[in-house]
């Protein structure tokens, strides 16, 4: 495949040779241009001769890909893109659809289910809870609905109703109100709630009763008699929630209630018809709720019936054993159709996602993968890999853009681009087998694959007290009992779906005890900083605000009389009117989808001309605002406030980004790395309790080391760090490691070893110690074998 003149983003004119029916690596620093080049060319440019070969009709049905800057691309297959998706899951998706498994499934129930006598057979969209037709009408297909407890509805039962025992109940005139009428239907408001008879306790709380009673005249209160009408707790909860336009009061209702299970359709979120018909003597929402593993079981017997007496079951079942063991060869046998997306770590939705894309058994295509092993741990990185030697060897080409150092050495062929991120990079260093790599000076790339940079060490603190925490549940975690070190950087470590991201994004996040150990808890995720393009990495830093600070604060400004609201692109006193400061318009098409463009007016500028007069060192603010952190950093060295954003945002290896590239183009690495450089700019004060969830995720190991610096800095300050983390090199980086496991989903949610990375590399049943053994002693610091071999 030879690529000549590639100019996309940041790249400078690239010429390359790339070989087919190979596994091709793309390696860099973050930005240096690796994905310009294999999705922003070559992808794009696969999709747009596709596109051409299809009617025009059918093209606007279809998500469209720009023509990428390249002068010409020849040798060049069909491709197919697997990238990473980033965003919120849908509580209506589960492992059943991610994988379209489902769809096979309820074809089956409608085919070749066994249907109670009488019945009609029913369409495969009626055994959906997504659809009109399968939906349960009580809780419209979310399998869940929201119900009051009493725990929460009376907190405290020592109370009496007059001293608010009824926390649900509202406040000021209407809750004596309702005080008054309970008490003129003969129940005693002075007594403790615990005391009172419990049919009157369950009539208070739940009955949809509505009996008017005379209130009578109270001192200090009412001059006056009057029928009062009763509300009991939950349908006062049910009508705020209903038909309050008050999102505080809503707010304060839903404190009053959790989910249960639907109690008509038992949670399946199905209507009762689906759920009478069956397969091998079970209901589809029996069938969801088998682990994969089990459900192969199920299935194989059906599949191996001869077919030409049972036809339809025998093609449904062959297929879904074929594609289920996809998933058990990835190692997600314990995970069920009926899993809800939510709950899945970032490294199992990222297997089912190429799972479902390895299955469909094309060839003579290019896969382009986007950091395939990124949220996996080593051990459930090899299966992926061995998946991937399986598509190439059914002649495949694989280009992958990739950080992880064991799957470059994986390699037939490296592309390395750089030699540094945004305008220091866009220039293939090297091209060729892996080895020859190690020759190549400039590349950031070959030091660390050939051991010749050396790695972060542990600085082997001692915890400064602990953190107990005992009995945990949630999802996985049964009973957990686990000390958290207090004053260290702790790794949380173990396979995917071990439970990792629950013990530290929700437990350690709130739980009351880590409340009061701290002065604050700082959770630094991966969340995009933004939805829309108006956020950007100078708006969400506050930088920006000094920015505008500064132009308005200009001689030509202040004649004009111009403030620092004039500088914004959200104000229409500066922005451009045509775009709205959104610096682009949305092109209509006839007969294809619509598409974006440059706004004709400011070009991009995002204000209008007036605005665009005033300077600052010879740049507009438009001008600033496409610098890059680098850049600016000269222009604004004597304005504190910007400064000391800009320093922070290199000292994480965000140099290369521009002050105004919009929140939805960035990565979730990027992301997470500009919240943690908010964090860092601010000043210190207390003990501060540091969350991050896999900070080196997408990171190459030179940005992981910029990392790593920040966040013993954080250490250094008196803080604790705790970070889940499958990078070995940040884990044997770390003070102390936490390893759950041993397995995912119901296998894991134990603590299997707890200590030093030296003395976790030796424990007995752990998946993480034999690949940080092998790093310990990669990098210098031998280990000794685990016990038993």
């Amino acid at each position: 495949m030879q690529v000549r003149g590639a100019a996309e983003h940041n790249l400078r004119n690239v010429d390359v040779d790339i070989p087919r029916d190979a596994l091709v690596v793309f390696t860099g620093v973050s930005g240096s241009g690796k994905s310009s080049l294999a999705f922003g060319t070559l992808y794009a440019e696969a999709q747009r001769r596709y596109f051409e070969s299809v009617a025009p009709y059918a093209r606007r049905l279809l998500q469209q890909v720009g023509a990428p800057h390249v002068q010409e691309i020849t040798g060049l297959p069909p491709a197919v893109a697997l990238q990473q998706r980033r965003g919120a899951p849908s509580s209506r998706s589960t492992v059943g659809t991610i994988t379209t498994l489902s769809n096979l499934v309820r074809m089956l129930y409608s085919r070749a289910g066994t249907y109670p006598p009488g019945a009609p057979q029913l369409p495969a969209e009626a055994f959906s809870p997504n659809t009109v037709a399968g939906a349960c009408p009580r809780c419209h297909g979310l399998g869940e609905v929201h119900d009051v407890a009493e725990d929460l509805l009376v907190p405290d039962p020592s109370l009496s109703i007059r001293d608010g025992a009824i926390a649900a109940w509202p406040g000021a005139w209407q809750g004596a109100n309702l005080r008054s009428v309970v008490a003129g239907l003969g129940i005693d408001i002075d007594r403790p709630w615990r005391r009172l008879r419990k049919k009157d306790r369950d009539w208070l709380l739940y009955t949809d009763e509505q009996p008017s009673v005379l209130v009578e005249p109270e001192r200090d209160r009412i001059d006056y008699g009057y029928y009062g009408k009763f509300w009991s707790a939950r349908k006062h909860v049910m009508h705020v929630l209903a038909d309050s336009k008050s999102e505080r009061m809503r707010e304060r209702a839903m404190r009053f209630v959790r989910s249960v299970p639907c109690p008509e359709c038992g949670g399946s979120g199905l209507r009762p018809e689906a759920l009478a018909v069956t397969f091998a003597g079970r209901s589809i929402a029996e069938l969801n709720g088998l682990s994969l593993a089990e459900l192969v079981t199920v299935l194989r017997p059906v599949a191996e019936l001869p077919p030409e007496t049972h036809e339809v079951e025998v093609r449904i079942c062959t297929d879904l054993v074929s594609r289920i063991e996809v998933l058990l060869d990835l190692g997600l046998g314990y995970l069920s159709l009926g899993r809800r997306s939510t709950t899945l770590s970032p490294g199992e939705a990222q297997r089912l996602r190429i799972a479902t894309q390895l299955r469909s058994g094309l060839f003579g295509v290019v896969y382009v993968l986007d950091e395939p092993s990124a949220g996996l741990h080593p051990a459930d990185a090899e299966p992926l890999l061995d998946v991937l030697d399986r598509l190439k060897a059914s002649g495949n080409s694989l280009f992958v853009v990739e950080h992880d150092l064991d799957v470059v050495r994986r390699a037939d062929w490296v592309v390395d681009i750089g030699p540094g991120a945004g305008e220091g990079g866009g220039r293939v260093l090297y091209s060729g087998p892996v080895a020859g790599l190690e020759e190549v000076a400039d590349s950031v790339t070959s030091g660390y694959l050939f051991g010749r940079t050396e790695p972060v060490r542990s600085r082997g603190r001692e915890p400064q007290g602990r953190l107990q925490l005992r009995g945990v549940t949630r999802h996985n975690l049964r009973d957990l009992d686990v000390d958290v070190p207090l004053c260290v950087l702790t790794a949380v470590t173990g396979v995917s779906g071990s439970g990792k991201s629950t013990l530290v994004s929700q437990v350690l996040a709130e739980d009351p005890a880590a409340q009061e150990s701290f002065d604050r808890v700082v959770i630094v995720d991966q969340r995009p900083i933004g939805r829309t393009p108006r956020s950007n990495l100078a708006t969400y830093t506050g930088m920006f605000d000094a920015v505008r600070k500064l132009f308005a604060s200009t001689d030509e400004a202040r004649a004009r009389g111009y403030t620092a609201g004039r500088f914004s692109f959200n104000v229409p006193e500066g922005r451009c009117e045509t775009c709205q400061g959104e610096g682009f318009v949305e092109v209509e098409l006839m007969f294809l989808p619509g598409t974006y463009a440059p706004c004709p007016t400011c070009h991009g500028a995002r204000y209008n001309a007036e605005t665009l007069e005033v300077t600052y060192r010879g740049r507009t603010v438009a001008d600033v605002l496409a610098m890059s952190v680098d850049e600016a950093t000269e222009l604004l060295a004597d304005v504190p406030a910007a400064a000391r954003s800009l320093a922070t945002l290199q000292e994480v290896g965000l140099g290369y980004l521009r002050l105004g590239q919009p929140a939805t183009e960035l990565s979730g690495g990027e992301a997470q790395r500009i919240k943690l450089a908010s964090e860092l700019q601010r000043a210190r004060r207390g003990h501060t309790l540091y969350l991050l969830d896999e900070p080196t995720a997408g990171l190459h190991p030179a940005d992981i080391r910029l990392l790593l610096d920040q966040l013993h800095r954080l250490v250094d300050a008196g803080n604790t760090v705790v970070l889940v983390e499958h990078d070995l090199d940040t884990i044997a980086s770390a003070d102390w490691v936490i390893d759950l496991g041993p397995g995912g989903g119901d296998a894991g949610g134990r603590v299997v070893a707890t200590g030093p990375p030296a003395e976790v590399a030796r424990a007995a049943g752990s998946a993480t110690a034999p690949y940080l053994a092998a790093r310990l002693e990669l990098t210098g610091h031998v280990s000794e074998p685990a016990p038993g071999g």
